[in-house]
């Protein structure tokens, strides 16, 4: 799914994965409410926001064949594009057995090691209950911070019980991070670092150093 708010300014890309199992997911939902949070913020500082959400549940197979083959499918590939080119990320997983899903493991093991250097993160996930909210420190703010990435300071978790009507809390915690990451993402558009890049030209590099 694509949505679009254009600003005269400056648009950003905003790309949203989310590796729930089940439909509807928790991790969609919570995933769904992170991204108009942070579509809102950019708009408060006036800029628009294209989003791109990904549900991994409908590439698992593509995911599977490409660890085997070492080749991604037309679909994957897109993907993976689409993520690695973004001015920001909001990773959502379910947390199972104290970390976050094969699936979504899965897929950050098919990206390059650099592709996601500088990019800013908002980390989420979903359990049943509030007990498994470390696991986004434990597990998966160093899986991002290994790759380059730049996980937001806050990070959201969703219980079961936070889906009920008197759901503040979540709304706040979802509304902060929300804010940190359009902040990032308006600090400026990340660069990819090419470590074979020359810092000299040729010529400098052969100039007589006296």
């Amino acid at each position: 799914m694509t949505t679009k708010m254009e600003d005269e300014m400056t648009t950003k890309k905003l790309a949203v994965v989310t590796a729930g199992l089940s439909e509807p997911s928790s991790s969609r939902l919570l995933a769904d409410r992170l991204a108009e949070s942070t579509v809102r913020a950019l708009d408060v500082n006036g800029a628009g926001a294209t989003v791109s959400v990904v549900e991994l549940r409908d590439l698992a197979h593509d995911v599977t064949n490409h660890l085997l083959t070492g080749f991604p499918s037309p679909a994957l590939a897109a993907v993976i594009e689409s993520v690695t080119s973004a001015d920001g990320l909001i990773a959502v997983t379910p947390i199972f057995t104290t970390s976050y899903s094969g699936l979504f493991k899965s897929f950050v093991d098919v990206l390059d090691t650099e592709a996601l250097t500088g990019l800013p993160v908002l980390l989420g996930a979903t359990g049943g209950t509030e007990r498994h909210s470390l696991a986004l420190d434990y597990a998966m703010r160093p899986l991002f911070s290994y790759l380059h990435a730049r996980p937001v300071s806050t990070a959201v978790y969703a219980a079961s019980s936070d889906w009920g009507s008197a759901d503040a809390g979540l709304r706040s915690r979802i509304d902060r991070a929300a804010g940190e990451l359009a902040a990032d993402m308006l600090a400026g558009r990340r660069t990819a670092v090419d470590p074979w890049a020359l810092t000299s030209t040729f010529e400098d590099l052969l100039r007589d150093p006296s």
